[in-house]
């Protein structure tokens, strides 16, 4: 199927659009090595996927906060200051150039996280972006975790655009994956991680970092 440019592109947002560098601070400051954020965030992926894969569900924060738990010796009231700084994260500086580029093209930008609502709001008003977006969506609202493509679907008809003029931008190769099998247009650029998954079916667009991946997608014919 041949893709078409997108109406809506909808960005991730932990590590793809916002820096989690005040998380990794935070564990610092709370005696932990800022390597172990990375272990944390991928045990809070697993948390949350193994919960909707067998029809339950809990919040991104409660995952954090498990992930902490079985990481860490933390107390509860540390493991909640740590989580807290998710509000205080920043956009990565690639961010506004490329949410400008769609903008003043005509596409219509908005962000998709499963993250708890009111983070990517927060770090794109910290950003001096949030005019650059349309609106912040979060699958908590549906109890949805990414990858499922309730998620994306559920994304694309809040937006009211057909999934296949929907694109997700992410440096999360699960997510494009599952962009792409609920019928989006799916982008990936190296961020957290250094390559795309190749047990994966290959990404609709990959380019070396945020700029070509949005270029990419201006390009493909309307």
């Amino acid at each position: 199927m041949t893709r078409r440019r997108p109406d809506v592109v909808a960005f991730d947002v932990n590590e793809t659009l916002l820096d989690l560098s005040p998380v990794r601070a935070a564990l610092v400051e709370a005696g932990q090595p800022g390597s172990l954020l990375g272990t944390v965030f991928a045990r809070t992926l697993l948390t949350g996927f193994a919960a909707a894969t067998v029809g339950s569900w809990c919040s991104f924060r409660g995952a954090f906060d498990a992930a902490l738990a079985q990481e860490t010796e933390l107390s509860e009231e540390a493991r909640g200051s740590v989580a807290d700084t998710f509000r205080e994260l920043s956009p990565h500086p690639d961010v506004e150039p490329a949410l400008r580029r769609l903008v003043e093209a005509g596409v219509r930008v908005v962000t998709l996280s499963h993250g708890s609502p009111g983070v990517a709001e927060a770090g794109l008003e910290r950003g001096g972006i949030a005019p650059l977006v349309e609106r912040s969506l979060s699958s908590e609202v549906i109890r949805a975790w990414k990858p499922n493509r309730e998620a994306y679907l559920w994304a694309a008809g809040t937006c009211d655009v057909a999934p296949d003029r929907m694109a997700l931008v992410a440096a999360h190769g699960w997510d494009v994956l599952g962009a792409q099998r609920a019928g989006l247009t799916g982008a990936w650029f190296p961020r957290s991680e250094r390559t795309y998954p190749a047990v994966f079916d290959a990404p609709h667009v990959q380019a070396a970092d945020l700029a070509g991946a949005v270029d990419a997608l201006l390009a493909l014919p309307g």
